[in-house]
């Protein structure tokens, strides 16, 4: 099994457009590895597509991806999903007739399958496809597993229930996929000891390298968003023999280099933790 980072980029991505911080001129200048692009992960081996964020063409067009037998969404929030349309890029024939479409197997965890009901016309656009050909629409109650070429996938909610984490098993190895949200999670015992362990990174209330303060101890983001010292809080629970953090968001102030710096930091303290880039291949 391997993991291919598409995109480690949060809500807000780096660049971000029209910004001229120094980490997104950095970005604009130097590209890959200090440029992010929106969440999303690539699992080879089930050659499964985790969200779909707006770049999610570039993402494909740029990466080892060969096949794509399967997309499973993590929640409904716009960063994850606005890039649906590859469905249709993917699978849709327009040259013979009558067309011979790929069919795409999409998977809807149960809470993700109500929300995109509701949210963004998520529904309404995968239903679309599917009456069009392109796409197989899969609905997973809670419970589920799915098994794509001898690998087993168990979506389960975290504690904002609206959102699913992935457990991932294949050849006596076990890789933990949360997307995002980790707010108020605790790690169940099912969970710990995984081989790999991908997790966002959080919200950085401080610098982590000189202390500063970045937001404002109020900012209500903290009632809905884990803090970095949260996830490291988070990781030292669930044990796992190397944890990769994804999700780094522009406002986090913080560029390739920095983060780099970081691992370091976290090593010395006892911490294995990386900090995910585009484009970043990891065999389990």
């Amino acid at each position: 099994m391997e993991i291919e980072f598409l995109g480690t980029g949060g809500a807000v991505t780096i660049p971000r457009p029209l910004c001229h911080c120094n980490v997104c001129l950095e970005a604009r200048n130097k590209g890959v590895p200090f440029s992010r692009m929106g969440p999303s992960l690539f699992v080879h081996g089930p050659n499964l597509l985790i969200d779909t964020p707006e770049e999610i063409n570039q993402q494909i067009n740029r990466s080892t991806i060969k096949d794509v037998n399967g997309i499973i969404y993590s929640h409904w929030h716009p960063d994850h999903v606005m890039g649906r349309r590859i469905v249709e890029s993917l699978s849709a024939d327009w040259t013979h007739h009558p067309p011979q479409h790929k069919k795409i197997n999409i998977y809807l965890p149960e809470q993700v399958d109500i929300d995109f009901k509701t949210f963004l016309g998520s529904s309404d656009h995968l239903n679309f496809f599917e009456s069009q050909g392109f796409a197989n629409v899969n609905r997973l109650k809670d419970g589920d597993s799915l098994f794509l070429n001898n690998t087993k996938v168990f979506p389960f909610r975290l504690a904002e229930d609206y959102v699913y984490a992935f457990m991932i098993e294949s050849d006596s190895k076990k890789v933990l996929i949360a997307a995002d949200e980790l707010n108020n999670w605790k790690p169940h015992k099912d969970v710990i000891g995984v081989d790999l362990a991908i997790l966002p990174a959080g919200i950085f209330e401080f610098h982590p390298l000189n202390g500063e303060r970045l937001l404002p101890e109020n900012h209500p983001v903290f009632e809905e968003e884990a803090t970095f010292n949260e996830t490291l809080q988070i990781i030292q629970t669930l044990k796992a023999k190397h944890v990769i953090l994804t999700h780094i968001e522009e406002p986090n102030g913080l560029n390739f280099t920095d983060y780099k710096e970081l691992e370091k930091k976290l090593k010395n303290s006892g911490l294995r933790i990386e900090f995910a880039y585009d484009t970043q291949m990891v065999k389990v």
